[in-house]
């Protein structure tokens, strides 16, 4: 336990606050001083290291916080993730530096989710590409497809998955989900089929990935995937970049096994202009936004300060996980 008022904290999340001031004006009231990246990106290991030198508490976003990082922490109590995901944190050298680090789990659920079904649609309708030839003045004709009667696949059935999959029943579709620990009761109760992966590449039209960057789910979405999917299907990835190798997509477009892909994330952020993906026909690609909306921004915000409090109190976390 330190004295609030005698702590600095690092915050790196460029949308932190910004919805809800609140969020900043009770953590600058706490304690001593708060510093803000001013980037406008996530930080480099080197840029981290440098400011957590006297830091007390860290509320993190994407940054890299490998070992290097970490070696000038001598003060850090915490880090707080502002997101779910903690892939990004080096846990054992975090440990064997007795810091606490914690997550906000839930807190973006449904707006990831909602973008998963925003692209969908916009998949289904090639939306992007009927609005750049309308305002360039051409008047397409284009067929869409209707998601009525189409299977959709999930892969990973956790919170967001389960977002999507319940939206998605509203659309009168056939949802698929795979999970190593699913939740069988709520598929049950709102129709959806708990199956395997193969049964998910076989019958999917749209399969959606809501998987945790693992050493086991890196890259799962390779040739070998790619190849046993449905032909003509569509992948939607909302999650994390890694989870696909993306030369093997890209090989997969251009085959035409694989229709269509709509990407929020990719395995090097930004992807940078020489990215094929981002020029591909069929591919629809966003900024790593899906949680930036109001109400995940500030359910994150506030689960990562009352955490990031509590832990300087001496109290234990609500989300810990390491």
């Amino acid at each position: 336990m330190v004295e609030l008022n005698k702590c600095k904290v690092l915050v790196t999340p460029t949308s932190y606050g910004k919805s809800d001031p609140r969020l900043l004006s009770e953590l600058e009231n706490q304690v001593d001083e708060v510093v803000y990246n001013k980037t406008g990106r996530p930080l480099k290991s080197e840029e981290v290291r440098e400011l957590l030198k006297d830091c007390d508490a860290f509320i993190a976003g994407l940054d890299t916080i490998d070992r290097q990082a970490l070696e000038t922490a001598d003060r850090l109590k915490v880090i707080t993730r502002y997101g779910v995901g903690f892939d990004n944190v080096d846990l054992v050298a975090a440990k064997e530096k007795g810091i606490i680090v914690t997550n906000t789990p839930g807190a973006n659920s449904v707006s990831v989710g909602e973008l998963t079904i925003a692209l969908i649609l916009s998949l289904a309708r090639n939306i992007p590409a009927a609005a750049a030839a309308t305002r360039n003045g051409e008047w397409p004709r284009q067929n869409g497809i209707t998601l009525e009667g189409k299977c959709a696949g999930l892969i990973g059935f956790g919170a967001i998955g389960k977002v999507v999959g319940k939206r998605l029943k509203a659309f009168n579709m056939r949802v698929l989900a795979f999970d190593a620990f699913p939740d069988i009761d709520f598929a049950s109760k709102n129709g959806i089929e708990i199956v395997s992966l193969a049964e998910i590449q076989k019958e999917s039209d749209f399969l959606s990935l809501h998987l945790p960057l693992l050493p086991e789910t890196r890259e799962i979405v390779n040739i070998d995937f790619l190849s046993n999917v449905k032909k003509g299907a569509f992948i939607i990835n909302t999650s994390r970049g890694e989870l696909i190798n993306e030369k093997d997509l890209i090989n997969a477009l251009e085959n035409g096994q694989i229709r269509g892909a709509a990407l929020d994330v990719f395995s090097k952020e930004p992807p940078g202009a020489d990215n094929p993906l981002i020029g591909m026909p069929g591919v629809i690609v966003t900024p790593h936004c899906a949680a930036h909306t109001d109400g995940a921004t500030n359910t994150m915000g506030l689960l990562a300060l009352n955490d990031c409090l509590a832990v300087l109190k001496g109290e234990e976390p609500k989300f810990r996980v390491a």
